[in-house]
């Protein structure tokens, strides 16, 4: 039987590109008002870090598959994306 490995999952949230962004629109009009130039557009996300240990990062893509689904993104309105790297193991802590 394999063991479990450590796991760090980065998850970012964002609104669709067709779903209206106020908080977006709120920072990039802020952005033109301070005098910066040449930014097109903002759009405001979530991020999430987790950490994890599972067998196989296949089974883990499924778990944060369904996580984000049902938990972390509204699928109606959001979208998501995730990175899963090898968490360090020299036993630090944040």
């Amino acid at each position: 039987m394999e063991s479990s490995k450590n796991y760090k999952v980065t998850v970012y949230v964002t609104y669709k590109e067709s779903v209206l962004d106020p908080q977006g629109q709120a920072v990039q009009g802020a952005i033109e008002r301070m005098g910066y130039e040449g930014i097109d557009s903002v759009r405001i996300g979530k991020y999430f870090e987790i950490t994890a240990h599972a067998e196989d990062g296949k089974s883990l893509e499924e778990t944060v598959d369904a996580i984000c689904d049902k938990l972390l993104a509204n699928p109606n309105m959001e979208t998501y994306r995730y990175e899963i790297t090898h968490a360090e193991t020299d036993g630090a802590q944040a």
